[in-house]
């Protein structure tokens, strides 16, 4: 089963949030409508991009490397259509 990394991001705090999910759209709406919670100040969450991987570890270590960054500056050009994927 494949596993997406994704990013969603919130016009209202201009923040993005990363995780990893086997149902992104499903998270999504997960994310918008959960009461409690880190997400829960960003509302209304936009899914901004997915990619697949074919194993969970491989998401995550995408998703802990990402995070580890700090950086919405390496969100964006991962984000961006000539990002090259290693």
């Amino acid at each position: 089963m494949q596993t997406y990394l994704y990013f969603l991001h919130s016009e209202t705090i201009n923040r993005y949030y990363v995780g990893i999910s086997a149902d992104p759209v499903c998270r999504l709406r997960y994310h918008n409508a959960f009461p409690k919670g880190w997400t829960q100040r960003g509302r209304p969450w936009s899914l901004v991009f997915t990619k697949a991987f074919n194993s969970k570890s491989e998401a995550r270590k995408w998703e802990n490397w990402i995070k580890r960054q700090k950086s919405t500056g390496v969100i964006s050009k991962m984000i961006a259509p000539d990002f090259v994927w290693d």
